[in-house]
């Protein structure tokens, strides 16, 4: 029998539906089934992804569904959630989505789903942690959308800097997605040279100075966007995708993702931002970079700061 790739997403609002649609455009997955707790407005997105299969690259079926349509899933995406709202910290929405998050992992689970976990609803360390506790899943299958965005958007800031097109930038973003991530300039490269020679080679057009606003760009973007339209979703869903054809094509890639630390990095039992090489079984491994002393102990911060965040709801539920 001919294997079919089905994805399942949970919830449909503004990252979900958005996922969705970048999904049918670049082809990934042959069956999609949309779960939300609004129905009618989940079938109305169920309705209109359909009528654009005659533009498609690939043929796809996409219905609107239930948790027991979670079954067969290769891969459960999760979008749902309260939303961060101008002022908020992506910190403040623990409580609220990790108890959303338990009613949905235990559902999905009790439908004998055994694939994938993609998490990106925020925070999404803290909800990734969680989401491997309600599941029971090994790590490597629980998967978050970590500093997957944040590295895309610095990739773009410095293209726009050395107006060199973003595929041909390698940089990471590392820790926590939020206010505590670092950049990890030591392994920051222009098709292979290191961003610092390429400011040595052009003193009279690039200064290292400048990097730090370029970062500091990349790390409030988020709040820059929601000031102005009330919530970013185009960025991170194209995000989702690269991952979800990663896993699907087995590709090896390296991305970075949220991923559980057993000792990389001098971190141990949390979920943060790393690259890490994904495949069709989920994690295949952590990558260990060597940062410099400054890298280390900015990881460390953030390390810290989620551990001490995610306290209070691992309390909470550790006997729930």
């Amino acid at each position: 029998m001919e294997r079919v790739n089905r994805v399942a997403l949970i919830g449909t609002g503004a990252v979900g539906s958005s996922y969705a649609f970048a999904l049918l455009n670049q082809g990934v997955a042959d069956e999609l089934v949309l779960i939300d707790l609004n129905k009618e407005k989940s079938e109305g997105d169920a309705m209109d992804l359909n009528h654009g299969l005659a533009f498609a690259p690939s043929n796809k079926k996409i219905w609107f569904g239930s948790y027991d349509d979670c079954s067969s899933a290769d891969i459960v995406v999760i979008t749902a959630g309260a939303n961060q709202k101008p002022g908020e910290t992506r910190l403040d929405l623990v409580e609220k989505n990790t108890s959303i998050f338990k009613s949905i992992v235990e559902s999905v689970m009790s439908s004998g789903f055994d694939g994938i976990f993609l998490v990106a609803t925020n925070p999404v360390d803290i909800l990734t942690y969680m989401t491997w506790q309600f599941s029971g899943l090994p790590v490597h299958r629980v998967i978050g959308s970590g500093t997957i965005l944040d590295t895309a958007r610095l990739r773009f800031q410095l293209s726009e800097y050395f107006e060199v097109d973003s595929k041909n930038i390698h940089a990471y973003i590392m820790g926590e997605h939020g206010d505590s991530e670092l950049p990890v300039w030591s392994h920051a490269n222009v098709a292979g040279r290191s961003i610092f020679d390429r400011i040595h080679d052009h003193p009279e057009k690039y200064h290292v100075e400048d990097l730090d606003s370029i970062f500091e760009q990349v790390r409030d973007a988020a709040y820059h966007i929601i000031e102005r339209k009330g919530a970013t979703h185009y960025g991170i869903a194209m995000g989702l995708v690269r991952l979800t054809r990663a896993i699907l094509h087995n590709e090896n890639a390296v991305l970075t993702i949220s991923g559980y630390l057993q000792g990389e990095y001098g971190e141990d039992d949390l979920y943060i931002g790393v690259p890490a090489i994904i495949n069709r079984k989920g994690i295949k491994e952590i990558i260990q970079l060597n940062l410099d002393s400054e890298e280390k102990q900015k990881f460390s911060r953030s390390a810290s700061i989620l551990k001490e965040s995610m306290e209070p709801v691992l309390n909470k539920y550790k006997d729930a």
